[in-house]
């Protein structure tokens, strides 16, 4: 089966109709689905593979949800945060789409937030890892499909004290996500004895980490904690190789580095140790079978977006499912998308009372170009979204 998902334009908005023959009725429209995810810049793979997993998920479902045809409305966020609430009315008012998925960005998904109080549309992100999502700015109809910052950061503290760190450098872009990822990551590690020597954030997007490897040398941690994705991270990792520091400093990370970056890491990543909810290598039957058809699909290995796009595909079929696809009864759909019970590719997943996936973290080590899953670093861990009022 030939690859289905098209790139489009920077600022371009695309449909793409994948309606059966024949004309669907007035009071029975396809479901709309608009996908405001980013397809060019940094974060263009992301997109692209949280695409091509949703788009698996609905065909195998025979290309319906809830017995009805789908059309996509593909709009390119950019990652820009500033177009966000534009972008988001757009799909929403303009192109009057169903359910909106995304963003990867999470500044771009503050944004989307808004919009989504305003109008109550179903929003489900599909990535985007700020805690308020689902905690302060929680609301009936948002929901999350991935994780937070905190979920697959905040395991790695125990499990650096467990082999032996002491004191710990982190380093991360100077933006929401990665500052939250590192404070969760020191809320474990400083709780259990552990300190951290110095905080780095370096300006997003940027890519240039040479001064800073030299500071992380002088100051000679035990450790070093990062969260970079995308470009940013095949950057870090093969500059942190090349200098030298991961022959004496074992470099630990939220599993965002590392994924969907493995054939550009190369050796450079040998022996990174990083959490995160998947693994490509996992060894459940649902995760051979998600492994083997998506590289039927589209020629390549899946990695935790492609998961992400997956698992929202299979949480709109099944809730659309329970309602007999009636997509015009949002409030029904709020509570069939709420009690949604997956057996993932992840492993088993189900949605607390924020909207927030519930669902392991795994604790892996890049051993000969591949993520091997070393253990369960926490079971089923529910995010404390103690500030959520819904």
């Amino acid at each position: 089966m030939k690859k289905l998902y098209k790139k489009v334009a920077m600022a371009s908005v695309l449909s793409v109709n994948v309606l059966a023959a024949g004309v669907a009725q007035a009071d029975e429209h396809p479901v709309r689905l608009g996908l405001m995810l980013p397809y060019t810049g940094t974060y263009t793979a992301l997109g692209e593979a949280i695409t091509n997993g949703l788009k698996l998920a609905i065909e195998q479902q025979g290309g319906q949800l809830g017995d009805r045809d789908v059309e996509y409305v593909i709009l390119d966020s950019e990652a820009n945060p500033s177009r966000a609430p534009q972008n988001m009315s757009r799909l929403v008012k303009g192109d009057n789409v169903d359910v909106v998925i995304g963003p990867v960005h999470s500044g771009v998904a503050m944004g989307m937030l808004r919009v989504a109080k305003q109008t109550g549309a179903i929003t489900i992100i599909p990535n985007a890892g700020l805690g308020a999502a689902t905690n302060q700015l929680c609301m009936p109809n948002v929901f999350r499909t991935s994780h937070s910052m905190w979920q697959d950061s905040y395991p790695m503290g125990k499990v650096a004290y467990d082999r032996g760190h002491r004191k710990v450098v982190t380093i991360t872009w100077d933006y929401a996500a990665g500052k939250e990822d590192l404070a969760a990551f020191e809320e474990a590690f400083t709780s259990v004895g552990g300190e951290i020597v110095e905080q780095i954030l370096v300006p997003f997007p940027s890519t240039e980490f040479q001064s800073y490897l030299a500071q992380i040398a002088s100051l000679k941690p035990d450790a070093v904690y990062t969260f970079f994705a995308g470009g940013g991270g095949v950057s870090f990792v093969r500059d942190y190789a090349a200098a030298g520091l991961n022959a004496s400093i074992p470099l630990l990370g939220s599993g965002f580095l590392t994924d969907g970056n493995l054939s550009a890491l190369g050796e450079a990543a040998e022996g990174v140790l990083t959490t995160l909810h998947y693994a490509e290598t996992l060894d459940t039957p649902e995760n051979h079978a998600f492994v083997e058809a998506y590289q039927a699909n589209y020629g390549v290995m899946p990695d935790t977006y492609a998961v992400h796009g997956y698992d929202t595909g299979m949480m709109l079929s099944q809730a659309l499912d329970k309602v007999a696809g009636n997509i015009e009864d949002k409030d029904a759909l709020i509570e069939a998308l709420a009690g949604v019970e997956l057996e993932s590719p992840r492993g088993p997943m189900r949605f607390s009372a924020s909207h927030h996936p519930i669902q392991n973290i795994y604790l892996r080590e890049i051993r000969e170009g591949r993520h091997v899953v070393v253990g369960i670093a926490s079971e089923q861990l529910e995010v404390p979204d103690r500030d959520c009022r819904m």
